[in-house]
C-alpha cells in the first residue's frame, strides 16, 4: 500500500487481511428508524426477545453516540459464511436442515478475536490507546444493519436482511465503535429489490409483511422459523408447526430465493471454520490409552453396544438427532451457534420435524422421547406421534397420558388423544 495512504484506507485494508470480505466506515448518530423500531416493539413483534425492548438497550441502539459519549465512528466489517448448499436435506424430510450460518464454528468465536486484533493494530497506528472503543458481533445493543447501510455495504431487502449487491446476504456483520473522527464512506441509498417479492411468497409462516409506508421491511418475529426454532423457549404454536417442515435450527428460505444469492453473486466462504461439521465418533469413554473415565465393571468390551456417532450439521438424520442425550448434545453443540437453542429447544424442533416427516419408522424414537426428562421434548413428541397416527403411536400416547404429571405435557397429550 502506498506510504501516503489514508488511515481509513489502511484500516479497511487491514480488515481484509484479517479475513473479512468487506469493510466500510459510518458516522455514529441518531438512528433513522427510531419511530419504526419503537412501533415494532410496541406491537410485540419481537416476541420473547425481551432484551430488544429494555429501555437502556433501546436508547443505546437508537442513539449510540449520545448514550456512549465520546464515540464518533463505526467500522463495519462483513464475513461471508456460505458453507455450500445442502439440497439433499431440503428434499429429504427424514433429514434435518440447519441454517447455513450455524453449520460450522460459532461466528462469535471467529469474528470477535479478529476485531480485537484489528483494534490493537489501529491503536498502534494512531499511537494511542482507544479506551472507549468497543468490538461487537451482535452481542451489544447496536443496529448493525443500519450502520452497514451507512457504511455503503448494501440495503435492507424485503426479507429484512442486509444485501450486498456484489455478494448477496450470506455474511456476518461486526462493528468497531471508535472515538476517532474518521472519514466515512458514502451511504448505500438504493433499494435494489425493485418489484421482486420472492421472499414474501416463499416464507412458509407468513412472517414477512412487506414494506411499511416509509419503505422499511417489516417482519413479525413471532412467526419467523428462525425465532421459533432458536429464540422461543417454550412450545412452538401448534398452528405453525406443520410449516416448519424439517428445519431444526434457523431458516434460510427467504435468502435462498433471493436473486442476489444465486451463483452469479455468492461464493463459498474463505473461513474454514464455517464449513459444515461432519459426523464424528463420540469422545473416548472406555478403557485404553490416554485419560478418560472408565466404564462400569458390569459392562464388558464385548457386551457393550457401541456409542452412536455424533451427528454432523449437513443434513443430519432426524433419528440420530432425537436420540441425543445430554452428553451427546454437549459434544454435538460444543463451539457451535446451535447451542443457543439448548438441548430441550433443539430436540423440540427435531420432534416437530419428525412429525412433519410422518414416517412410521420414527415412532419408536418418539416413544422414547415421551420419557425424556424435558417436558418441552415430551410435549412435542406427543404432537409428532399424533401426526403419524399409527396404532403403535396412539397406544404410546394413551399410556403416557395415564402417568404424565406435567401440566403442559398433559395439555399436549389431551390434544393428541382427546377423551
Amino acid at each position: 500500500m502506498a506510504a501516503d495512504a489514508t488511515l481509513e484506507s489502511r484500516l479497511k485494508a487491514r480488515a481484509l487481511e484479517l479475513g473479512f470480505d468487506r469493510a466500510g466506515i459510518a458516522r455514529l448518530g441518531p438512528s433513522e428508524h427510531a419511530a419504526f423500531y419503537r412501533a415494532w416493539l410496541a406491537q410485540g413483534r419481537h416476541g420473547e426477545m425481551a432484551y430488544l425492548a429494555r429501555a437502556d438497550a433501546v436508547q443505546r441502539r437508537l442513539e449510540p453516540a449520545a448514550s456512549q459519549p465520546g464515540l464518533r465512528s463505526a467500522l463495519v466489517v462483513c464475513q461471508n459464511y456460505h458453507p455450500g448448499d445442502d439440497g439433499a436435506a431440503d428434499d429429504d424430510p427424514s433429514r434435518g436442515v440447519v441454517a447455513r450460518y450455524a453449520r460450522g464454528r460459532d461466528y462469535h468465536r471467529v469474528i470477535k478475536p479478529k476485531l480485537v486484533e484489528l483494534l490493537r493494530w489501529l491503536e498502534a497506528e494512531v499511537g494511542q490507546a482507544l479506551p472507549l472503543a468497543r468490538a461487537s458481533v451482535d452481542t451489544a445493543p447496536v443496529l448493525e444493519r443500519e450502520l452497514a447501510r451507512r457504511a455503503g455495504i448494501g440495503w435492507f431487502g424485503r426479507n429484512t436482511m442486509m444485501i450486498d449487491p456484489r455478494a448477496g446476504s450470506y455474511f456476518f456483520l461486526g462493528t468497531l465503535l471508535l472515538e476517532l473522527e474518521l472519514e466515512t464512506d458514502l451511504a448505500f441509498a438504493e433499494d435494489r429489490c425493485g418489484s421482486c417479492d420472492a421472499c414474501l411468497g416463499a416464507c412458509p409462516t407468513g412472517a414477512l409483511l412487506g414494506r411499511d409506508d416509509a419503505g422499511a421491511p417489516v417482519i413479525d418475529a413471532r412467526r419467523c422459523i428462525s425465532y421459533l426454532t432458536i429464540e422461543l423457549r417454550g412450545p412452538i404454536p401448534r398452528e405453525l408447526r406443520p410449516a416448519i417442515g424439517n428445519r431444526v435450527f434457523g431458516c434460510d428460505i427467504c435468502q435462498s430465493v433471493c436473486p442476489f444469492n444465486n451463483a452469479r453473486f455468492v461464493r463459498l466462504t474463505r473461513e474454514p471454520g464455517y464449513l459444515a461439521r461432519a459426523p464424528r465418533p463420540p469422545e473416548q469413554t472406555g478403557p485404553g490409552p490416554g485419560p478418560g473415565p472408565k466404564r462400569p465393571d458390569s459392562e464388558s468390551d464385548s457386551g457393550r453396544a457401541a456409542a452412536a456417532a455424533i451427528p454432523g450439521t449437513s443434513g443430519p438424520a432426524l433419528l440420530d438427532l432425537i436420540a441425543m442425550d445430554e452428553a451427546a448434545w454437549d459434544e454435538f453443540s460444543r463451539g457451535s451457534a446451535i447451542r443457543r437453542a439448548r438441548r430441550a429447544g433443539f430436540l423440540r424442533n427435531v420432534a416437530v420435524a419428525l412429525g412433519n416427516w410422518g414416517a412410521p419408522e420414527a415412532v419408536p424414537a418418539l416413544v422414547r422421547a415421551l420419557e425424556d426428562p424435558e417436558p418441552l421434548v415430551r410435549g412435542h413428541a406427543a404432537w409428532a406421534l399424533q401426526r403419524i397416527g399409527t396404532a403403535e403411536a396412539q397406544a404410546a400416547l394413551e399410556e403416557r397420558r395415564a402417568v404424565e404429571e406435567d401440566a403442559y405435557v398433559r395439555d399436549e397429550l389431551i390434544a393428541a388423544v382427546p377423551d
